[in-house]
């Protein structure tokens, strides 16, 4: 006759008789606010109504900072992330495309926004507040477009 017996760590139920904690709970994984702030943002503009993120001053150093070598490429521009052990919050600035339902586009980004965070981080995310701050019109360019034309027209 075989004998059977459980083994379990007093401290969490689970574990090795020896004492020692399972993998999972051996250490702490600390995660940047930056890294929170880019998978919000790649997300935001995952969504077709999404014309751009930031403010019209923020977009304008975005633009000026992508030409600079080695600026960057604004992924964070206009979003902003407050990050704890387990909960992260999220603030979007964000410019919709002109025609698209500004509310159900928010609930799309916030969505979207949540499901990223949340999969790929395991954080909890609390809140995503998205401010709309300008509407794409069609025929408008974006800040920076332009500008580069005209330097190619220049005559030195």
């Amino acid at each position: 006759m075989t004998e059977t017996t459980q083994r379990r760590d007093t401290a969490t139920g689970t574990g090795k008789q020896d004492g020692t904690a399972p993998p999972e709970a051996r250490g702490s994984t600390a995660i940047a606010d930056t890294v929170v702030a880019k998978i919000a943002g790649m997300a935001a503009r995952e969504i077709p109504e999404v014309h751009n993120l930031g403010g019209g001053m923020t977009r304008a150093f975005g633009a000026v900072r992508q030409r600079v070598p080695g600026g960057g490429t604004g992924v964070t521009q206009g979003v902003k992330v407050e990050v704890g052990e387990r909960q992260a919050a999220v603030d979007l600035n964000v410019v919709v495309e002109y025609g698209a339902a500004i509310a159900d586009t928010a609930a799309d980004i916030r969505t979207n926004v949540i499901n990223a965070v949340e999969r790929m981080t395991g954080l909890e995310v609390v809140e995503v507040n998205i401010a709309v701050d300008d509407v794409h019109l069609p025929d408008q360019e974006d800040e920076g477009e332009g500008e580069s034309e005209q330097e190619g027209r220049r005559v030195a």
